[in-house]
Parts: structure tokens; C-alpha cells; sequence
């Protein structure tokens, strides 16, 4: 007799984070469970529908501490899950892990599953440390399982006893989603849409280009990739700082010394956030990720697989994907004088800059493909939810 699907709720604080860093594996999911996306409303969110062929449910989650609107969205997820009786909820970023883990055991969730992909509080002093760490207690105590997304980040948990050993497990070799290597490839885009996109922007094919993609916030080292780029380049107007990405002003700004530097800098070409960032790694040389904090940076594989070598910080998951003069280079985060000789390096060295781009795409094929990373996962659904 065949048996029913049994129910499985995926969660995040706001619908990109399901629409772009969990993008097919809702999809791959619904093949197995039947899968309900929980998020707060938005464009997005209706794109998750359509795209991935799952029911979705809307509720309002802030991604700052905000007491009464969190109790709000507490209470609306409790009766979603007492609803659907899911076997097993699976949450994903800050807000949504401490909510979502909170109204799956209230409401009676054999199996509530957290994966953690950084650790805001690393950045955090004093009472608010004290009280994110608090707030990571909670979470992981509500969880049966909790899934740091880098082998780094689950020492990182240990060390600031979070929760017990037994209680964690990183899937694969670590990502949440891994990469779509046939998506991202650099035979994807044609040397007609690479010279289309350069003459947009004013890059010449003899141009040395530095991309940084991701939010353009303090956290990601910003201020320190601005700075260590006027210093490099001199007056060079051959050496090009590519950012893509959105300003979050309301949440983490960057100070307005770096902020004009972006504004009228003229070889700082700033694009906005773009939905398909594969076209501006194929027209650059270096990709630089300086970020203070990670989980496991989806970017830096996406450039990997893009056959772009990476200069990144010394922290979990990027020192993971990145080995130190192999497929990129390694500095100490927010450090500006390593990060200038970096850059100024693999410019200088373009025989070891092309030795290691020749690396970076293999390297991630042969430990982060998508569909291991996605199997793994329903292996771990299975064992939890008791149906081998």
C-alpha cells in the first residue's frame, strides 16, 4: 500500500531567502514530502509558488528584535503548524529559527530541524552579544536537531556551548543549498554578452576587475575593500572595483566617508542588486569576499564555479571553500594592508592568478554539487522523520 506524503514546512524570516538561497530544493523536496514554504509576504514569496510547486503560507517576521511583532508571528505560526501537523519543520536564518523552533514545539513537531548559516552575535558586544546568545539557546533547546552549514561554525557553536555535540550535524561537506554547477558555468555566458556587459560599464577587455557581490553593509568588510582599493590601484584607471549588491542603511551602514567613495569614485562601478550575478563574474579577474562573519558564503562558491579565483577573510566557511593559494587567497579579516597586497598580488601575478582560476571551478564541482548536497539532505529527513 502506498504510503501518504508526509508533511514538511520550510521556513525563513523573508521570502529571498527561500527564492534565492534555497533555490530548487523545495522543488527536489516536493518530490518526497509535501512541502508548505513559510515566509513573510512578498513578490518573492509568490515566485517560491510557482517556481517550486509548493503551498505557501504568509506571516510577518521582522529581522530585528521587535517584542510584540515577534509574539504576533509567534502566535500566527503556531497555528499554521497545528494546521498542516507537519512531521517536520525545517528553518532557516536568525529570526525565523528562534520563532519557527519556538511554535513547532508548542505545537507538538515530532522532528524540528534549524540550520544555522552565521552567527550574527559574532559581531555583537556587551548586552547584545549576551542577549543574541540567549536567543541562539533558545533556538537550539527547541530544535531536535540543529545543522550548522561549515564544519568551522559547528566548533564555533561548541565552543560558546550553544548546545551538545549529539544535537548537531552538517550535511554533506557543508552549504545549505550547494551550487548548481550547470548553472553556474562560465560557458553560460557568451563572450557577445560578456563585451556587451563591459561596454555598459566602461570596463575594457585590458581591465583588471575586482568583483564583490552581496550586501553592501559594515559585516561584509565593505569599508576595508573600498579603502584597500583606492590604496592599490593609485590613480590606475585600469583596475576596476565592481559592487553588486543592495545598501541595508536601516540594518548595518556603512559609514559616509565609504559611502561617497562609492558615489563618486569613478572606476567603483556599483550596479544594485541584479537577480543573475553570473554575467559580472565572467567579465571580472578576481572576486573578493572581506566579510567579518559567515555560515557557508554562496557566493564565493558561485564565483568558484564561475572559474574565478577568490581573495576572502579568515573566517568559518569561507576558509572552507578557499584554500590559501590554491583556488584564492586568505587574509585576516578587517585588515586593510593584507587585503591591498592580496589584490595588488593577483593582479601583478597573472600566470598564479590564472593557475588558480584553472582550480576553482573543479574544486567546487567535486565537493559542493547541488544534487549531493540535496540528497544528503532527504537522507537526513528520512533517518529523523522514521521512514527509511
Amino acid at each position: 500500500m502506498k504510503m501518504d506524503k508526509q508533511r514538511l514546512i520550510r521556513i525563513t524570516t523573508i521570502p529571498g531567502s527561500l527564492a534565492f538561497l534555497l533555490k530548487n530544493q523545495l522543488k527536489f523536496m516536493n518530490r518526497f514530502y509535501e512541502v508548505h514554504a513559510v515566509s513573510s509576504s512578498g513578490k518573492s514569496l509568490e515566485e517560491v509558488r510557482e517556481r517550486e510547486g509548493v503551498e505557501i503560507h504568509s506571516v510577518l517576521m521582522t529581522r530585528t528584535i521587535s517584542p510584540w511583532k515577534d509574539l504576533v508571528a509567534l502566535i500566527k505560526l503556531v497555528k499554521v503548524m497545528r494546521k498542516l501537523c507537519p512531521a517536520i519543520v525545517h528553518s532557516h536564518t536568525p529570526k525565523a529559527g528562534t520563532l519557527g523552533m519556538i511554535a513547532a514545539k508548542i505545537a507538538g513537531v515530532p522532528v524540528r530541524m534549524h540550520t544555522v548559516a552565521g552567527l550574527p552575535l559574532l559581531e555583537a558586544r556587551g548586552n547584545k552579544r549576551k542577549l543574541l546568545g540567549i536567543i541562539e539557546k533558545i533556538t537550539y533547546s527547541c530544535a531536535t536537531m540543529v545543522y550548522p552549514n561549515s564544519f568551522a561554525l559547528r566548533d564555533i557553536i561548541l565552543q560558546n556551548k550553544f548546545c551538545k555535540k549529539e544535537k548537531l550535524s552538517v550535511i554533506g561537506n557543508g552549504s545549505s543549498n550547494g551550487i548548481d554547477i550547470s548553472f553556474f558555468d562560465p560557458g553560460q555566458v557568451t563572450e557577445e554578452n560578456r563585451q556587451t556587459l563591459r561596454d555598459e560599464l566602461g570596463i575594457k577587455v585590458s581591465d583588471k576587475v575586482f568583483c564583490f557581490i552581496g550586501r553592501i553593509v559594515r559585516d561584509k568588510g565593505i569599508q576595508e575593500l573600498v579603502e584597500a582599493f583606492c590604496r592599490m590601484k593609485k590613480g590606475d584607471s585600469s583596475v576596476k572595483l565592481l559592487l553588486v549588491g543592495s545598501f541595508e542603511k536601516h540594518l548595518d551602514p556603512l559609514g559616509k566617508e565609504t559611502e561617497d567613495l562609492i558615489s563618486t569614485e569613478p572606476d567603483i562601478l556599483f550596479v544594485g542588486f541584479q537577480k543573475d550575478v553570473r554575467p559580472y563574474l565572467a567579465i571580472c579577474d578576481v572576486f573578493v569576499f572581506p566579510s567579518y562573519r559567515e555560515g557557508f558564503p554562496n557566493v564565493v562558491m558561485q564565483a568558484g564555479a564561475m572559474g574565478v579565483p577568490c581573495i576572502v577573510s579568515n573566517i568559518n566557511g569561507c576558509n572552507e571553500i578557499i584554500e590559501h593559494k590554491k583556488n584564492g587567497w586568505i587574509v585576516e579579516a578587517k585588515n586593510v594592508d593584507e587585503l591591498k597586497d592580496a589584490m595588488i598580488y593577483l593582479i601583478e601575478n597573472e600566470a598564479e592568478r590564472k593557475r588558480m582560476a584553472g582550480l576553482s571551478r573543479q574544486m567546487i564541482v567535486s565537493r559542493y554539487n547541488q544534487q549531493y548536497i540535496w540528497e544528503q539532505l532527504l537522507v537526513e529527513y528520512r533517518k529523523q522523520a522514521g521512514r527509511d
